[in-house]
Formats: structure tokens, sequence, C-alpha cells
């Protein structure tokens, strides 16, 4: 760190650096420790006086660059015309503070505060605290529900307090009896109960934003899962709004039928006031609902309850008797108690699945997480506190809502005053007649209009001190909930239109207004309503309710599960009193009880799930949210890598691991394209680069284009990684990449490197270098060796770039570029594979073709196989090779021997070769070996007289004569190359022998040496 002492300076304000003396003071005027002074500003070229150095030279009484902590360092957000503040670079810290004048400030360093043109009083905690929620007419209301765990819990005893518990409960009471009653409402409780732990986990592990539950699953599980649960989860509460508006229209139609004032008919006046309604609500939406009238519907149902209680004690009246309430009796409670299944819903899960929908409430708080100002705290306890206190006011009434009904309302009633008949009567049958009322023969014909399993205003008409108390808190819960849900869709589907995870629906991400309102969306949900209120059945909406409200639960509980077996470091929720196990137990409850509910519509709903997943899968949208998938694919792989360390080698199982000299891989196409098609789902491939770069400024930019390579081989769809070294030369940068790269067994064992074209104009040094690269590749890998596409019209000049680095390039316009299309992309047809084995180097000169043909572009090609031979063993020698390839089970079945490889090559051949090694001729006129080493000091390279004569390099001009008679119009070419001698073979002269294998030939040839271990085995131990 660069450090200088300095002089008394005046003090100077620096923006995003502060002082333990400035977290400490507070000016006057309220501007706090981080509110710009009068006179700064933002200057990227010259910095201002000290820069960063006298506030921090204050604190730790030297001049330093460094910053202490603080928040906009490590925010990826800013408000309104919040300057970004960010930490200094490491190269800023490497730089030295450069003297001008009296001043002293360090060089490449840009440091910014507040402009001159902002208020003074404008300071980031104004900023942050004028943007953190919604902006309410009423300033007191807003600060109380933005800041403290209220306002959740009240949108969620809202929605919970709705249709069920008014115009259901009373008659689930008489299907399943008291006891089984309690069960349906401990078994919702306990799926509630766990999801909001996990709500409150994942709520509390980071900064929440706008999107409810959509927002809490995707940011946790990834965009897969997340995407399709938005989904599912913006139309449930679509639906939802149906389901509290039928249930409005309902008691409307009872009140009207009551005063034979009946619009149409039953059913359809439940259509027509549940259209209106729903306009009418969705006026109310888009003009804003204040927490004034959220309070009022609040405290007009809690009203409604104490009515409700003052009613159960007071005495019933004779038409109150006639409809079933005979107040508090231990006859009733006890023949109530035990279950009476009528009709179609009545069974255990049946009644459950209607039920269930009063338990969705629960994350009416986390929808409106956009609108909070601290979600982490407020959703938690709101929830958590929500999900308390309802389950106080469902249980204790079985104190209040089941144990009154059902103590004090038979199931079957008349209504009519004159079923009044003296205790005792002879034809009465049933409880009520213990009381004076014979209801025998409603009860015989099954049209008794009223009690408890057949009347669903039993609350409002008869149990209720005060029947119109009841029909205003049934007003209040059903719109109230309605509402809450017409809100919540809109939004959550407002933040999945704006992720782009879908084609077709960014349509109805668009916002407007100040608070980006989604109108679009809410106009969509209008319309889902509506057509689900046609239905004008309460039961048979709940229901489809229930599965999809069941997938979200299970899925926020397998988040919550997911992210904590991961064991991420990201992973520090605050909320700490939840279980995994307790998450695991939620998901798979809510799964199984979707089944036991309705089995085809949790089929229908998973395959919705499903269908999403695969499309988010093959589409892989481009965002990236740190989800507990990625690390638990990270853990995957890592386990999979250790234990992978401790399995032994064996033949069977060998696979060409390829590290791949690209340099950077959009040079060279070609040869990505070649070795992705071979090891693409089969094995690794690594793409190397070498820096030779002098300046460690350069590493920056290395690493900000390897993420562009990267993404580059990605759009390219080559399965790869991407990795580079900085080096002083090639050929010491290539050795660190052997050594180095990989990880335990997934480390390459295959060097791949083009062919160096201009090898007779390049620098002698850099020809030592690639040769020198072969050699090394040979003792370098661990069980294979070297492929290097040779002389071709697809193959580039595919040796390593020697040049410095070049300027860096964005990673996005890298990826973005044009594709040039080669050989290796395209069908091959019905041409030949060409395979010359003529040394035995342990069968990857075999392997390789054998992996090509396998692929699809490759798959109509003959492979025909090339031996060395002699003329009059032909018969036996094929034989030889045709039995040893059936052992491999390769499937080559055309050998061909070649008995005239050893011939002599035509004159005008050998002509051509001498002329391509002429200029690394040393001329040294066949003297003795001490003697040519003498002169060849400082050009190793050069080619002695007797190196020249010697058989081999007649051989390669007669190897090319031969493979133009047999080969020249194959699809591929492979060939395994002769080995030059460490030392008894000039870099120079070899690289004679591969440009006259290649010469004068049109397909791609690929020179291909193991390094004499077998990658082929035809034994199966």
């Amino acid at each position: 760190m660069a450090e200088l002492p300095i002089p008394d300076l005046p003090p100077a304000h620096c923006s995003g650096r502060f002082t333990i003396s400035t977290l400490l003071s507070v000016e006057e005027g309220g501007r706090g420790p981080y509110t710009a002074t009068e006179g700064s500003s933002c200057d990227s070229v010259q910095p201002t006086h000290l820069s960063s150095s006298t506030l921090c030279s204050r604190t730790f009484g030297y001049n330093t660059v460094d910053v202490v902590p603080a928040y906009e360092h490590y925010a990826n957000s800013k408000g309104v015309g919040d300057p970004r503040k960010g930490r200094p670079s490491l190269a800023d810290l490497h730089s030295i503070l450069k003297v001008t004048g009296a001043w002293l400030y360090p060089q490449h360093l840009c440091t910014c505060a507040l402009s001159n043109s902002l208020p003074s009083s404008v300071g980031w905690f104004s900023l942050r605290s004028s943007s953190a929620g919604m902006v309410w007419p009423s300033p007191g209301v807003c600060a109380l529900m933005a800041s403290s765990p209220l306002s959740p819990q009240i949108r969620c005893m809202l929605n919970i307090w709705g249709v069920i518990l008014y115009l259901r409960l009373p008659w689930i009471t008489a299907q399943a009896g008291i006891a089984l009653t309690w069960l349906i409402i401990l078994m919702s409780v306990t799926v509630t109960t766990i999801t909001g732990l996990s709500i409150s986990a994942i709520s509390t592990n980071g900064k929440v934003k706008s999107g409810g539950t959509y927002f809490l699953i995707s940011r946790s599980l990834g965009p897969e899962l997340g995407g399709s649960i938005g989904l599912i989860f913006a139309f449930a509460n679509a639906v939802a709004v149906a389901m509290h508006t039928v249930g409005f229209a309902e008691t409307v139609r009872d009140l009207l039928q009551e005063h034979n004032s009946l619009i149409v008919d039953p059913t359809n006046d439940i259509r027509i006031i549940g259209v209106i309604t729903v306009t009418v609500l969705l006026g109310i939406s888009l003009a804003g609902m204040e927490w004034e009238a959220k309070i009022l519907f609040f405290l007009v149902i809690l009203v409604s309850f104490i009515n409700y209680l003052v009613g159960t004690v007071i005495p019933a009246t004779a038409e109150k008797q006639a409809k079933g309430f005979f107040s508090y009796r231990a006859d009733i409670f006890a023949q109530n108690f035990v279950p009476n299944w009528r009709g179609p819903e009545g069974s255990f899960f049946g009644l459950f699945s209607i039920f269930f929908p009063s338990a969705t409430g629960i994350l009416a708080g986390a929808n409106i997480s956009g609108d909070l100002k601290d979600p982490a705290v407020a959703i938690p306890k709101g929830t958590l506190m929500a999900i308390f206190w309802t389950t106080v006011s469902y249980l204790v009434p079985a104190l209040a809502l089941c144990v009154p009904p059902g103590a004090c309302v038979v199931r079957d009633a008349s209504g009519s005053l004159n079923d009044s008949v003296a205790v005792g009567s002879p034809g009465c049958e049933g409880l009520a007649c213990r009381f004076g009322w014979n209801f025998t023969a409603c009860t015989q014909q099954q049209s008794c209009r009223y009690g408890l399993s057949n009347y669903y205003q039993v609350l409002m008409s008869m149990v209720s001190g005060f029947g119109p108390l009841i029909t205003a808190g049934i007003f209040g819960a059903t719109l109230s909930s309605a509402l809450a849900c017409l809100v919540s869709a809109p939004k959550v589907f407002q933040c999945l239109c704006k992720d782009q995870l879908y084609p077709l629906i960014g349509f109805f991400g668009k916002g407007y207004g100040r608070n980006s309102e989604p109108i679009r969306g809410y106009m969509l949900t209008y319309v889902i309503a509506v057509g689900f209120i046609l239905i004008a059945e309460l039961n048979a909406i709940a229901p489809i309710i229930s599965n999809f409200f069941l997938c979200s639960y299970a899925l926020i509980n397998f988040s919550c599960f997911h992210a904590s077996i991961t064991n991420s470091p990201g992973w520090r929720p605050s909320f700490q009193y939840y279980s995994k196990w307790a998450a695991l137990f939620g998901a798979a409850v809510s799964v199984v009880i979707m089944f036991l509910l309705t089995w085809w519509a949790a089929l229908i709903a998973f395959g919705i799930v499903i269908f999403l997943l695969g499309y988010v899968l093959y589409k892989k949208p481009d965002v990236n949210w740190g989800s507990s998938m990625q690390a638990s694919s990270y853990n995957m792989a890592l386990n999979y890598s250790v234990g992978l360390s401790e399995v032994d080698e064996h033949i069977k199982n060998y696979r060409p691991q390829c590290l791949v000299l690209t340099g950077p891989p959009n040079f060279r196409p070609a040869l990505v394209d070649f070795v992705g098609t071979f090891t693409k789902n089969l094995s690794l491939m690594l793409c190397g680069n070498v820096l030779i770069v002098s300046h460690l400024q350069k590493l920056v930019e290395s690493r900000l284009m390897a993420d562009g390579h990267t993404k580059w081989l990605t759009k390219r769809k080559i399965k790869a990684f991407y990795t580079d070294v900085v080096a002083e030369d090639l050929r010491s940068g290539v050795q660190m990449l052997i050594q180095a790269a990989g990880l335990g067994k997934m480390r390459p064992n295959i060097l791949v490197l083009g062919y160096k074209r201009n090898w007779r104009t390049a620098s002698p040094q850099s020809l030592e270098d690639y040769v020198g690269i072969l050699q090394y590749g040979h003792t370098g890998s661990s069980a294979s060796g070297t492929l290097a596409p040779a002389d071709g019209p697809v193959v580039a000049d595919s040796h390593v770039p020697r040049h410095p680095l070049a300027p860096a390039v964005d990673p996005t316009t890298l990826a973005s570029e044009h594709q040039a299309s080669t050989i290796f992309q395209s069908e091959q047809g019905k041409k030949t594979i060409d395979i010359y084995w003529l040394f035995d180097d342990g069968g990857l000169t075999l392997l390789i073709p054998y992996l090509l043909g396998r692929k699809k572009r490759w798959g109509k090609c003959k492979i025909r196989v090339f031996v060395g031979g002699q003329i009059n063993r032909m018969d036996e020698e094929r034989k030889a090779i045709v039995s040893l390839l059936s052992k491999f089970r390769l499937g080559f079945h055309e050998v061909h021997i070649l008995p005239d490889i050893n011939q002599k090559p035509r004159p005008e051949h050998i002509k051509r070769f001498d002329e391509l090694i002429a200029p690394f001729r040393l001329n040294d006129g066949f003297k003795d070996e001490a003697t040519v080493n003498e002169m060849r000091q400082g050009c190793p390279w050069k080619i002695s007289d007797e190196e020249v004569d010697k058989n081999r390099s007649l051989r390669q001009v007669r190897l090319n004569e031969i493979l133009l008679d047999y080969s020249r119009d194959a699809a591929l070419i492979a060939i395994t190359p002769p080995i030059g001698r460490k030392g008894r073979c000039p870099s120079s002269l070899y690289m004679a022998w591969l440009e006259t294998l290649s010469q004068d030939l049109r397909p791609p040839i690929i020179l291909t040496r193991g390094n004499q271990e077998n990658v082929l085995t035809f034994y199966c131990q």
C-alpha cells in the first residue's frame, strides 16, 4: 500500500470514505455523516486535492488510498441521483501517490462526490428513506406500516379471515364433525406454519425486492423453478379474486333471496353481482387503497367476531329454533362431534380442499415486499404473528367458530314455525324432537333449507347477536381478500415479466406512474377473475386454488431446505428459528396433500411446472441470481471430483481429455470445433491461452477477456473450459498449462495444437519452441499424446500467439460477434475417414476417428485403416490387423496393407523436399559429430548432411505420394507421425517431415501420436 506523510491541510471530504469521527458526529441542520459538502464535485481527470487521503489519514495517521468499510461498497443498486461509489481497485492500491504542487493523490484513481447542483441536505439517507416504500397520502400511517410488521400482519389476517371462515366453516363442521374439523384446521396450520418459517428464513437472507413469493423462490432456487411457480402463483391469486368475489356475491344473493328480490335466478345473480363487484374492485386497486381503509376492514371483522360470540349465548327465538339454532346443548355437541358426509364433497380431503384456501393468506404480506421499507423484518414478524392470531381465531372459536355451531345448531331444519311439536310426540325422529321441533319430513326427503348442513349463512342469520354486523364482517373479509389478491397477482406477474424468462409475456411487465403500477397486469387478472366468477360455485373454485397454492408452498419449503442443505456460505438468514428438515417435511406433506385432494389436478399442476422448467432449461436465460441450484451444482461437482480421485484408472474408462492450445478461442474456430466434436458429452476440453505480457496491469484485462471467451464457447455450443496463464515465453507457458491445468483426475491427457504453417518464415526460436512443445506434450501428458491438425484448407494458423495481450474487449461484445463456420460443423456425407496407423502408439490414432464417427455429422463416413506391410505377406498381415480391430470392437472392417511404403519416391518429389530444407542446411560436408555440434552452436535448428541422408526423410516423401493416391478425396486423414528424437532431429527437419506429409492434400489432416501407453483394450476386466 502506498504511504506518504502529508502536511497539515484543510479538511476535505471524499465521497465514499469516512472516519470514525464522522460516524460519531451529526452536523447541524440535520445533515448526517453521508451528506455531501458544498463545493464537492465529481472529476475523473483531476482529483480534488487529496482525493481519498485526507479523511483516512485522520483515521489511521498516514496517507492511504485504502478506505474503511461502507454500505455503498456492497450495494448493487443506487437511488435516483445517488452517485456511484466504490472502493479503490487493486491497481489503485498498487499505484504510486503522485505529488502535484502541494497536494498528493493516487494515479488512475477517480473520486466522485455529490454534484454541486444537488442541495446539501440531500444525502444518502434522505434519498434512501424517500424511495424505500410507496408514497401514501397519510404520512403517519405510512411511517407506522412501512417500518413495522403490522403491515404484512394485517394483510395476512385479512386474507385468512375471508370467505371460507364466514360461509363454509360451519358447513364443514356439519360434514366432518367437530373433531375432524379441528384436524383439518391443524393440518392447514401445520403446513402454513412450516411455510411461514421457511418464508421468514428466505426473506431474511438478503435484501428482498418487489415480486413477493415469486421473487423469494426464483432468487433462491433459480429461474428454472422460480419462473414456473411465478406463473402458477400469479394465476392462483387471480383465481382467488374470483373465489372471494363469489363469496361476497353469494351473501348478497342470499340477502336478495330473503326479501324475494332476485335479479334473474340464484346462479345468474351470483355472476352478475360478482362481475360488477370485481369491476369496482379493479377501479379501487387502480386508484389506490389506503391503509386506513384496510384497518377499517380489520376492525369491522373483529367487531363481527365479538357480535358472533355474543349471539351464541343469547336465548334462541322461535324463528331461530325453526332454523335449527337451540343455543348450547350437550346433545347437539355430541351428535355434531362425529362426521356425517353428504354430497359429492362429502369426504375428508374434499372438505380439506375447500377449507385450505383460507390458509393461503400467509403469503399476502410477502407479496407486497416491494412496498415495505424493511421486508426482512416485516415479513417474518408479520407473517408469523398473523398465523398465530388466525390460528387462535380458528381453533379457539372451535371455542368460537366450530364448537358454537356444532353445539348450538342441528344439521337439518325446515325453517317453518309450523313444525313445532310437543316434546316426545310420536313419529318424530331426530335430535330436534327433544327440543320440541319435528324436522323428520324434510330430513327424509332431503329438502331441508336450514340447519348446519344446508344453510351457508348460519353465522349471519342464526348465531349472531345482530345479523347486519356479520354481514358487514363478510363484506369486509371477502372484499379485502379479493382486493389483496387483485393487487398481488399483477405485481408478482410484473416481476416475472421483467425477468424475461418466457416469451410473449413482456407486454404485461410495463409499469405506469410513479410506483410503476402494472395496469396491463391488472387487466389480465381482471379477465381471469371474471372467467372463474362465471362458474358461480364457491365449492368448485376453492379446490382449484388449493392445488396451486399447495404447489407454491411445496416449492417455498423446498427452497428453504435446498438452500440449507447446500451449505453455501451465502445462506445466512437473520431468522434462525427454522429447520431444514421441517422445511423438507412441509414440502413433502404439501405434495402428498395435493394428490390426496385431486390427483388429476395435482398432475396438471406438476405437468405445468415440468413443462415450464424444461423450457427455461432449454432457453438458458441470461440471469445470475446466486441460487441454491448453483451452490448445489458446485457441491455435486466437488464431491464427484473428490470421489473420482479415489478411483483407480482403467483402460476401459479412458477418455481423451484435451488441452487445446487455441489462444483466444475465437481466433481458431476450426480447432475448437474439431476437438469439441469428439469431446462433447464425453470428456474434458480445455482451451488454453498463453499471455506473454510484461506489465501486471494486463492481468486485469485477461480476467475480463476470460469471461468473454467462455461466453463465446457457450454461444458456439462448445462444452469446454477456458484457461490462461501469463508467462515470459510461449514454451514455458505451455509447460505451465500442461502441469497445472485440470483438477484431480479431470486433467488433460492429450495436447492439441494447430499446425505451424509459417515455420519457414518464422523466427528460429519460435520454431524451436513449437517442436519443443510437441516433444514436451509426449512426456507431460499422462496417458496419451498430441493431436496436431496439419495443413489443409480449413485449418488456420493455429499456433499460440506470441504477441502481447491485445486491448481488452467487452465480454458481451466478444460473445456476440459473428460465429465463423468451419468444415467440422457441416455434414460430411458418404466420404471416408482414412486412418494411417503406421506405428503402434497405444491406439490413440484409432480412438479419435472412432469417436468422430459416432457423431451424426460423421456417421455416414466409412472408416478405412491403412497399415504398412510386406508384399509377400499381405494376406496374413491383413487378417492379423482385422482380427485385432475386431477385438477392439471399433467396427472398422476395411483394412488396406501398404506393401510399397518403402519404395523410393519419385525424383521430382525428392527434389522438392531438398528445396524445402535447403535454407536450413548446415552444409558441413559429412564431418564428425563433434565438429557438427561446434558448427551448430547458436543455431540448433540447422540440419547436418548426415541427418538429411537418412531414409526417414525419404519415408515421409513416399508417404505423401501414398496419401495422394488413396486419400485425395477423403473427409479426414489421421496419421501416426514420426517421433523427432531430442538432440538427433533438428526442429527444422522435423517440421519439413510434417510439411511433406501433408503437402498438396485437400482434406484436413490430423497428426496423432500417443505416448506408447494403451488407450484401447479387448479385455472385460
